[in-house]
């Protein structure tokens, strides 16, 4: 609190700057002034809270300056410091708007009492105003968001009150009309939505504006008149008022404005118009701002990929390449946005089909191998993901099928391993390629296929060198029979296990056991 002395007695002057510790009792003193006259020309600009005067002075006297001083500045208080005790001099202060009347010989700590009390009456004003402010524009703003969300025609009498109130909705030779805009306010670096960053983007709106803002559904409201006929648009307006308090701000934002009107009554068709509009952020995230007029009249592009899209896209998530993958999704993304005829729905549709089409692709690859453990879920990807981010959303989902594929298909090579075991632990049975198939728990064809490939010779061929190595292993080690050895390793038929024994070795069997003894 600002406080300043006015007398003509410079010992009186003196002596109340001194005597009391002004500083200790949370005043700031200003410089005491010599006369009502000089006071009356600093107080504009050094704007006292509390002015501490004598009454009668050379040149105007103390009351005349009070009078002025309340006149200009009401919120001023006043306490007067006087010589004379005459009850006449306190009705007139009192008229005059002084708070408060001391004698000069008045304790200093009486003074000082006084000071305190017109600082706390002072403190206690503006709280009842801000708080009269704060529930006036509390008030304010829950009308202009009825009229914003209002369902049915507002009454006569509502939209007459919404014409006094809000002056931006007023048709005329200035105004030719208003419009409603929804913004996204964000940080620049984290992309963060803050309320006080919301506030503080409102009012610049306000200021550059003269526009009415209100917090709906998540989002800054902005009405705002559309200016004279023939001067800037509506858009032209909200763009550069936006970029400027961007730039104050330092934030990012998104804007998506209505159709105008000209009826009071019809602010919710551009509340409604605006909220359609924006559901197009993502598509026009790039130019920051999109009108319900710009997109009304799309046809949203096909809602089903094609068959040589779905190719396409199975041959990247078996490559597992992420690189081929971000290629892949950042080409198909922006030529969407580029679409004339791009809607919101229609993208998501067609963004879904895609998902669908890579969901399918890996459950055929894990029934094809017998596997029977958990896929990425499918309803975990949303749709308003889809819409809001659907490179991350797109990313996200398709890399967790590449994960998990290389997770099958490196089970699939364990499960071969296994076979292979398998095969040699049961030589003397008769193995068929189902039966094998069916221990490592996968499709008898796809295994056939994998076993090849991790092999490098086909079932029938592997099942065979590996009889005949034990075989050879038996001939050399022990002194069994031929035909036992043969029985050993599966075949009943001595004949035939001796022609691919030889075919295999260049020899016979008992001419392989003699060549090995010697």
């Amino acid at each position: 609190m600002k406080l300043m002395i006015v007398d003509d007695e410079v010992i009186i002057r003196t002596g109340l700057s001194t005597v009391i510790d002004w500083a200790a009792n949370g005043f700031e003193l200003l410089a005491p002034a010599a006369s009502a006259e000089e006071a009356l020309l600093r107080i504009p600009l050094e704007r006292p809270d509390i002015v501490l005067t004598d009454i009668r002075m050379t040149g105007k006297s103390g009351l005349e300056m009070a009078h002025e001083v309340k006149r200009a500045y009401p919120d001023t208080e006043i306490v007067v410091l006087s010589g004379y005790d005459e009850f006449t001099y306190a009705q007139q202060a009192m008229r005059d708007g002084v708070s408060d009347y001391l004698l000069k010989t008045s304790r200093p700590d009486e003074i000082a009492a006084a000071a305190v009390r017109a600082s706390e009456r002072l403190r206690h004003r503006r709280r009842e105003r801000e708080q009269g402010m704060e529930e006036r524009q509390a008030l304010r703003s829950k009308r202009l968001a009825q009229l914003l969300l209002a369902e049915r025609p507002p009454q006569p009498s509502a939209v007459e009150e919404a014409l006094q109130r809000y002056p931006v909705l007023q048709a005329g030779p200035d105004n030719a009309g208003f419009n409603a805009a929804l913004v996204a306010v964000f940080g620049k670096e984290d992309g963060q939505q803050d309320p006080l960053l919301y506030e503080a983007f409102g009012s610049m709106l306000r200021q550059l504006l003269g526009a009415e803002t209100v917090m709906a559904g998540g989002l800054l409201a902005v009405v705002a008149g559309c200016g004279p006929a023939g001067g800037a648009s509506f858009a032209e307006r909200m763009r550069g008022a936006l970029r400027k308090a961007g730039e104050a701000l330092e934030c990012g934002w998104f804007a998506a404005y209505g159709s105008p009107e000209t009826d009071a009554g019809r602010l919710s068709s551009c509340y409604q118009t605006a909220k359609a509009a924006f559901e197009y952020r993502w598509l026009f995230e790039d130019t920051g701002i999109v009108g319900f007029e710009e997109v009304r009249r799309r046809r949203g592009v096909r809602a089903v990929c094609t068959e040589e899209e779905e190719r396409v896209l199975t041959s990247i998530l078996i490559s597992c390449s992420r690189p081929d993958l971000n290629a892949w999704t950042g080409k198909t993304l922006a030529g969407l946005r580029k679409d004339p005829d791009a809607t919101p729905g229609s993208v998501r549709s067609y963004l879904h089909s895609l998902v669908i089409s890579g969901h399918r692709w890996l459950v055929r690859a894990a029934e094809a191998v017998g596997y029977s453990g958990t896929l990425p879920d499918l309803e975990r990807l949303k749709d308003q993901d889809l819409a809001d981010k659907p490179a991350e959303a797109l990313l996200g989902y398709f890399e967790a099928l590449m994960d998990k594929y290389a997770e099958i298909v490196s089970g699939s090579h364990q499960s071969v391993k296994r076979a292979m075991a398998y095969i040699r632990e049961h030589l003397d049975e008769s193995l068929s390629l189902q039966q094998v198939a069916r221990h490592v728990h996968m499709n008898p064809n796809y295994f056939s296929e994998l076993f090849k490939r991790e092999s490098g010779l086909n079932y029938i061929e592997f099942v065979t060198e590996e009889r005949l190595k034990r075989a050879m292993g038996l001939l050399a080690e022990t002194p069994a029979k031929v035909s036992e050895i043969a029985g050993r390793i599966g075949y009943a038929d001595l004949k035939h296990f001796n022609k691919l024994f030889k075919k295999y070795t260049g020899l016979t069997p008992s001419e392989y056991r003699g060549k090995r003894r010697k």
